[in-house]
């Protein structure tokens, strides 16, 4: 039986992001790294993550941003305006972000990657 791959979206200057890929590694599973400030993910890509995550697109929104503070906070916008703007700004995206299969999980805190062993 093939051991299923998990992918990580993450961003090494972050240190949860670090914590929750150290806890991957414990596991010995397979990963897969998606550094996502390097290699941005489309509109597609964050559709069905969103999908695996089961959340809206206002949920995984780094609202602590100094980018969304100076030009995002207090917009009402729908789901397929937030996923442009953070195709466009992926510093916005919520990390990490660990899919295994049809299921996804925000690793904040890191911890809560063992929820998909």
């Amino acid at each position: 039986m093939k051991k299923e791959t998990y992918t990580i979206y993450h961003n090494p200057r972050c240190r949860k992001s670090r914590e929750a890929l150290a806890i991957l590694e414990e596991e010995k599973v397979e990963v897969e790294i998606v550094k996502y400030l390097d290699q941005p993910l489309t509109e597609k890509d964050l559709e069905l993550l969103l999908a695996k995550l089961n959340l809206k697109a206002q949920d995984i929104l780094r609202k602590g941003e100094k980018i969304f503070k100076e030009q995002y906070k207090g917009l009402n916008l729908n789901d397929h305006e937030w996923i442009k703007i953070m195709v466009e700004h992926p510093k916005l995206i919520e990390r990490p972000i660990v899919v295994k299969g049809n299921k996804a999980i925000v690793g904040r805190p890191p911890v809560l990657v063992k929820e998909l062993f």
